[in-house]
């Protein structure tokens, strides 16, 4: 090891210099990048890390963006690492009207859905239209889950019978956010009440680049993005890349970027195959059959439910199918028409675009998630399609990183060491290290016999200050398909 201790001291002493001898503990950090309001502290442009739910409203303001993808998060991951930052919105500001219509005499309970939440009016005998419009605003403007800590992304005003609603953010965002009026056991006296009707839409798309640079060289493998259009997906696709990004041997920083989207069938696989890129990953939705919960929401409860997973390299975790693990925090479409049978999820798959299906109780889990590479240089590739391989990569290398860092770091390179000095490090030296690096890594690499066969470790021939590595990973793969073949017998031909 390397000591601070010189060699040529003369004047007696007794000492012990202190260093480390190494222990690799993997990072794997989540970030929400979405709007916030003014009202939090957080500003515009910032990051923060985020801890509790009370953290996400006194950062991003209640009923924001950030703070309900926060929520969505948290319920997925309970003690995961999430921070958020907080994109600056732009544009114009949704405004829908709810016409309230002729009241039924004998009044009733009224529940109207907005964004997958409940909002819940008493209509009592002989109220009017402009009384129940002012319960109605006034509902909306309280409403608070205590059970899931949402409050509501729109704010309400009220004019005789007639209550506004406007999005919290500015954006054409909010043209995707859901209002609906459920059947109940009973009657819901909102039924045919009211007249829904978008006064002014939404307008603008924010830019995401401004919180990109705030991250600097800070790590986050996990970066969820509430906006998937193509100018915020190139900037990601940008900042993560192996050229100058942070997937460069200059930054070695690493990540993946998360986005939702909503559309048809066919523009979802349109959308995916327009950027063939390992950095990318779509969550999506169908923009037909009744979607709850915003896609935002989505994305962020996605990644989050694999989060734990996808940090688990000295267990394997990072390696396993992940096929069947619910999403809290968001509901199946409404339509069944629309939920993903076999052969939608098999050709998405095939098109990059990752799949969900829903259970029998109707909750919605995770089919399998990819990203969405199609070739490299041109020819067809998926050796980066599925999502474990990035997060198996990332533990590989840091932990290489980590190990050769704690052996070999302030060395001398030498092609001997015949006196074994601590100083000298030989490229044999580096090969045992790489080597049994990768016999550690049994819940994410295999076959070390074979890697360690045709690994090369060599001093450059150019710069004798510098060590060549070609270092060969064989990685443990999901088991996402079992195909058996089961044959039927009357009898077995042997049976006694």
């Amino acid at each position: 090891m390397t000591s601070n201790i010189p060699a040529n001291l003369t004047a007696p002493i007794f000492t012990f210099d202190v260093t480390s001898g190494g222990a690799f503990e993997n990072e794997n950090r989540v970030i929400i990048l979405a709007h916030g309001l003014d009202a939090g502290s957080l500003d515009a442009g910032n990051l923060a890390i985020c801890n509790s739910s009370m953290d996400a409203r006194i950062l991003a303001g209640a009923g924001s963006m950030l703070e309900s993808m926060f929520q969505v998060a948290r319920l997925n991951a309970p003690t995961q690492e999430i921070w958020i930052a907080r994109v600056a919105d732009t544009g114009t500001a949704e405004q829908r009207t709810i016409t309230i219509g002729a009241v039924p005499a004998s009044g009733g309970q009224g529940i109207l859905q907005i964004a997958g939440e409940s909002v819940s009016v008493q209509i009592n005998a002989g109220d009017t239209a402009n009384a129940v419009a002012a319960a109605l605003a006034a509902a909306i403007n309280g409403y608070y889950n205590r059970l899931n800590k949402m409050s509501l992304p729109f704010t309400a005003t009220v004019a005789t019978n007639v209550v506004t609603i406007t999005a919290r953010h500015k954006g054409a965002y909010a043209t995707g956010l859901d209002l609906f009026v459920p059947v109940l056991d009973t009657v819901n006296a909102f039924d045919g009440l009211l007249t829904v009707a978008t006064s002014v839409p939404g307008a603008g798309v924010p830019s995401v680049a401004n919180v990109l640079a705030a991250m600097n060289d800070d790590p986050f493998e996990m970066i969820v993005s509430a906006f998937g259009d193509t100018a915020n997906l190139t900037l990601l696709d940008a900042f993560l890349n192996t050229t100058s990004g942070r997937w460069s041997y200059a930054k070695q920083l690493y990540g993946h970027a998360f986005y939702p989207a909503t559309d048809t069938s066919s523009n979802l696989v349109t959308k995916a195959l327009g950027k063939d890129s390992w950095h990318l990953t779509m969550i999506p939705r169908f923009s037909a059959g009744g979607n709850a919960e915003p896609d935002y929401l989505w994305v962020s409860g996605f990644v989050a439910r694999i989060a734990p997973w996808m940090g688990g390299g000295a267990n394997g975790d990072v390696s396993r199918n992940q096929t069947g693990l619910v999403v809290q925090g968001i509901s199946a479409p409404r339509d069944r028409n629309y939920w993903m049978d076999y052969p939608t999820r098999d050709a998405m798959l095939k098109n990059s675009v990752s799949t969900w299906s829903i259970d029998r109780s109707g909750n919605v889990q995770i089919d399998k998630i990819i990203t969405q590479q199609q070739t490299t240089n041109g020819a067809p590739d998926t050796t980066f399609r599925d999502i474990q391989k990035i997060y198996q990569l990332t533990y590989a290398l840091k932990k290489f990183r980590a190990d050769l860092a704690a052996q070999h770091a302030n060395k001398a390179i030498a092609d001997d060491n015949p006196d074994n000095l601590d100083s000298i490090v030989t490229v044999k030296d580096i090969k045992a290290t790489l080597f049994h690096s990768y016999q550690q890594m049994s819940g994410v690499l295999e076959n070390a016999s074979a890697a360690l066969a045709n690994m090369v470790v060599t001093r450059d021939s150019d710069n004798a200050n510098r060590v060549n590595v070609s270092l060969p990973l064989d990685f443990v793969n999901p088991l996402d398909i079992f195909a058996g073949l089961a044959t039927a017998y009357s009898q077995f031909a042997n049976a006694a």
